[in-house]
């Protein structure tokens, strides 16, 4: 093998490296774009066994749930001390509260719960009718709900669906540049 073949190999297996690599940045934006479309349909729509997925805008229960990390509630039969509940109006102009039990108490024959977020020192002023309560938090993946929100934007909507297209459509120009040189040779 001369230098010159030699050279030519590895720029050769260069450039498969780098057309594999292109492929796989690609693929991963686009699951992670898919991701964030689902998660900004379900937080927006409801989904079967009435369970919902909501940011947390808050640090109040910090460090067990971070600010900006997406819960997924599920109601449940009961509440005990101890479980996270996200409870209070859903609204677009007011929030939900994700606090965990504190204590719980019986009012004229109804339970009442008493919450506190993990970062606070007392445990919150307001009581918590059973019926006031969205659910049981089942599982908090932290940081998402920040580019959830960011896609529920406009200038956030406009990039799901520009980023992605101006990929492909750079990707497929790149392969007519380089077969239109192919076949000038």
């Amino acid at each position: 093998m001369t230098w010159c073949s030699a050279r030519d190999w590895m720029a050769g297996r260069f450039i498969r490296l780098s057309a594999w690599l292109s492929i796989a940045i690609m693929f991963l934006i686009l699951v992670f774009i898919a991701v964030v479309a689902v998660l900004l349909v379900v937080s927006k729509f409801p989904v079967t066994g009435n369970i919902k997925f909501l940011t947390v805008v808050s640090g109040s229960m910090e460090p067990t749930i971070k600010t900006g990390s997406v819960v997924m509630v599920k109601p449940a039969q009961d509440y005990k001390v101890g479980d996270i509940i996200t409870f209070g109006p859903y609204t677009k102009t007011q929030s939900p509260v994700t606090h965990r039990i504190y204590e719980i108490k019986e009012v004229e024959g109804q339970q009442v719960y008493i919450t506190k977020g993990d970062a606070n020192n007392g445990p919150d002023s307001r009581e918590t009718k059973e019926r006031d309560i969205i659910g049981k938090v089942a599982v908090s993946v932290p940081f998402i709900g920040y580019v959830v929100d960011f896609a529920k934007t406009t200038v956030g909507f406009a990039l799901i669906i520009f980023v992605p297209a101006i990929a492909i459509i750079s990707d497929e120009l790149k392969k007519i540049y380089a077969e239109v040189r192919k076949n000038k040779k």
